[in-house]
């Protein structure tokens, strides 16, 4: 992985002219990240997930119950109980003797049933209840066909975190990542989306030159990246829809890169060299007139575009370091962000637009994902080296603001090789999860998708 996000800025003084060769567009399946928790919270809730009632011949095609046990065991919140612990296995309310669930102290169950119905077709039956006020809370029934089960599982989790939080839930979206393979290897850049588990891995694109810093649109229909190499660097777009090769949106006599989508999705921020210089260029789309919005010898560089649209945040060493600032579209002024720390890197936006998240690099060189509050400066650490990672960079808020996803080298516990992988944090820094990919492909630069319609 590249030292610092801020070092491989200045070797982008050294592209000369872009280039784009043949596209290698694929949709296939391959090996999925494993998840390793390596930290959790004590003060979870309760829950009990009750396996979903299989009504058909073999094995279910999904275990509805073990996804969703999975997704609330990884958000944090939630303290699923083991199968071994439960007293009863209910799957239809007039079933559920509520003590049962009283007995184990467990205040919310869940239950459901998967039939098949035939042609790939399943009925999926869910219900959610509250077991001290014996009532239930949530329930759906649906009709799917077998590739969307995994789908359905994701939004019970989020019909269930919602329900007894608050708060949106976030398990039925994607991710973009990056995987950067080995020397010798043919394309060796590749482009992936998963899903938020990291399971249902999509190689999409590779190519030979590296592919970087990949963005979804505000309605997740395209994927804007950059591409960059020893010959030049530019700014494309990938229609998920369409799926047809990748479009060049920035002009070939320019070097652009670090794409960030505007909030109505018609413009993206841009880190432009010209003249020896990294500026804050903004892109119209629909005209691909380019208007540049700082003006400095020093390096600006990585934007992120607030979800008000009034500002872009963005990296600069013109105090002498890299600190992040803030430039204001209506007064056109720049405020400076960060003081502390050797380096503040890559950030990104909140969904409420209220907290950043960037790595924070301390006088010693250590890396970390720093959170900060916008109105009050305030920051924290929430993710630090001590859970022997290094490298991090890219983090990204979910679209519900509660866990941050980010790249990191990681040492897995007991063992010295160091792996490059995706790390999943809360944003209060009490839940961690590292997925470790079983390829020989270095992951980075991820990206959490917005809220699917």
């Amino acid at each position: 992985m590249r030292l610092t996000v801020f070092r491989a800025i200045k070797k982008a003084r050294q592209f000369i002219i872009a280039c784009l060769s043949l596209w290698i567009l694929v949709s296939t399946a391959h090996a999925e990240l494993v998840l390793e928790i390596t930290q959790g919270v004590n003060d979870a809730l309760p829950i009990a997930i009750v396996p979903f009632k299989w009504a058909g011949s073999g094995k279910p095609p999904q275990d509805i119950a073990a996804i969703v046990t999975a997704d609330l065991t990884r958000s944090g919140q939630f303290a699923p109980l083991p199968e071994k612990d439960m007293l009863a296995k209910p799957f239809e309310p007039q079933q559920i003797r509520f003590k049962n669930w009283r007995i184990v102290d467990v205040p919310n169950l869940v239950i459901g049933k998967l039939s098949a119905v035939g042609n790939d077709t399943y009925v999926v039956e869910f219900r959610l209840f509250d077991v001290y006020r014996q009532k239930q809370l949530a329930g759906f029934r649906y009709t799917l066909k077998g590739n969307q089960l995994r789908i359905i599982a994701h939004k019970i989790s989020d019909i269930v975190y919602e329900s007894l939080t608050g708060v949106k839930g976030a398990f039925d979206t994607k991710i973009v990542y990056i995987k950067k393979f080995p020397k010798g290897a043919r394309d060796r850049y590749r482009l992936y989306i998963s899903d938020a588990d990291l399971h249902n891995e999509q190689e999409i694109i590779r190519h030979y030159m590296p592919i970087l810093s990949p963005v979804w649109s505000p309605d997740n229909s395209k994927i804007a990246f950059a591409m960059a190499g020893s010959f030049g660097a530019g700014v494309f777009v990938f229609d998920l829809k369409t799926g047809k090769p990748p479009v060049r949106v920035t002009p070939h006599n320019i070097k652009a890169s670090a794409p960030s989508w505007s909030p109505d999705g018609k413009h993206l921020a841009l880190q432009v060299m010209a003249n020896g210089s990294s500026d804050i260029y903004t892109l119209d789309l629909d005209t691909h007139k380019l208007e540049r919005i700082t003006h400095h010898w020093s390096i600006d560089a990585e934007p992120a575009w607030s979800p008000d649209n009034k500002s872009i945040i963005f990296t600069s060493d013109r105090g002498g370091s890299a600190q992040l600032y803030q430039y204001f579209f209506d007064s056109k002024q720049i405020k400076r962000l960060t003081f502390n720390g050797r380096q503040n890197l890559r950030a990104a936006f909140s969904p409420d637009g209220k907290l950043i998240t960037f790595v924070h690099l301390t006088a010693n060189n250590g890396y970390n994902v720093a959170v900060m509050n916008l109105s009050t400066g305030e920051m924290r650490i929430v993710a630090d080296s001590k859970h022997g990672e290094s490298e991090v960079e890219s983090p990204s808020f979910a679209p519900n603001g509660s866990m941050i996803i980010y790249a990191a080298n990681y040492a897995p516990k007991g063992k010295k090789a160091i792996k490059a992988g995706l790390v999943v944090v809360s944003v209060d820094g009490k839940v961690r999860q590292h997925f470790v990919d079983d390829s020989a492909g270095e992951v980075r630069e991820p990206a959490w998708s917005y809220y699917f319609q």
